[in-house]
């Protein structure tokens, strides 16, 4: 799903702001690649995923069940946060995810978006995304340990030591902040959140229907503005939500 078109006009480019311990994050994903299975001009698409932390001061490693963690966040007893976990589940079921909560680990994932942005870089953001995501909601890996995420770079193709290289120093530190600078410009209080071709913003894991046709107009509305340029095409071209 992490394209850039080459030699193929226009583009459209869809950035999503979410965090790897962002369940609705996962759905959302799910439910815009169905998007882009039935979208006709799909080769055309650039996804880019860009960092927000839903805690920013979050430990490496949280203490209790999610259950606990749940209901302390939202002031809630627990039989209504184990009733969202439910209907976290079953929504996930619905587009083939086996979310696990009693498996979650979740931690700080500073680090783990820095590697996101080194992952862009080497062309392979969407595939460190869906391990990252795949590790904390289905296999209980902690998210936040870094030589989890090292291993776990390393099967999507990152070279193991420039990882680790990463992860030892302050490497797209500035790149992760910038992101979340842009998000607090943008108003973002929730992920996941769309924005498509700098035009529309679609917050929450909104259903592949409405994507499909957010995609739909925003390629037409970049293709009438190519054809206006020297009337000619130029190649290239540069619901719910988990609330902080």
């Amino acid at each position: 799903m992490n394209r850039r078109s080459r030699g193929v006009a226009p583009c459209v480019l869809i950035e999503i702001w979410s965090d790897v311990v962002c369940p609705w994050c996962y759905i959302g994903k799910r439910n815009l690649e169905a998007a882009l299975a039935d979208f006709a001009h799909a080769d055309e698409v650039e996804v880019r995923w860009r960092a927000f932390e839903l805690d920013p001061q979050a430990p490496a490693a949280r203490e209790g069940d999610y259950a606990g963690r749940l209901a302390r966040k939202y002031g809630t007893g627990r039989g209504e946060a184990q009733a969202m976990i439910d209907r976290m589940t079953a929504t996930a079921a619905e587009v083939g995810l086996d979310f696990r909560f009693d498996r979650a680990r979740p931690g700080n994932t500073f680090d783990a978006h820095r590697l996101l942005h080194l992952a862009a870089e080497r062309g392979v953001q969407d595939d460190l995304k869906e391990r990252f995501l795949l590790a904390t909601f289905t296999e209980g890996e902690p998210i936040s340990d870094h030589g989890t995420l090292a291993r776990l770079a390393a099967q999507v193709g990152l070279d193991a030591d420039e990882v680790v290289a990463v992860l030892a120093g302050d490497a797209y530190v500035a790149e992760v902040r910038a992101d979340e600078r842009l998000a607090a410009q943008l108003d973002v209080t929730g992920v996941p959140f769309f924005v498509v071709d700098g035009r529309y913003a679609l917050p929450g894991a909104q259903p592949p229907d409405l994507l499909l046709l957010v995609l739909e107009r925003a390629r037409d509305e970049a293709h009438r503005q190519a054809m206006v340029v020297g009337g000619e095409i130029a190649a290239g071209c540069d619901g719910d939500a988990c609330e902080v």
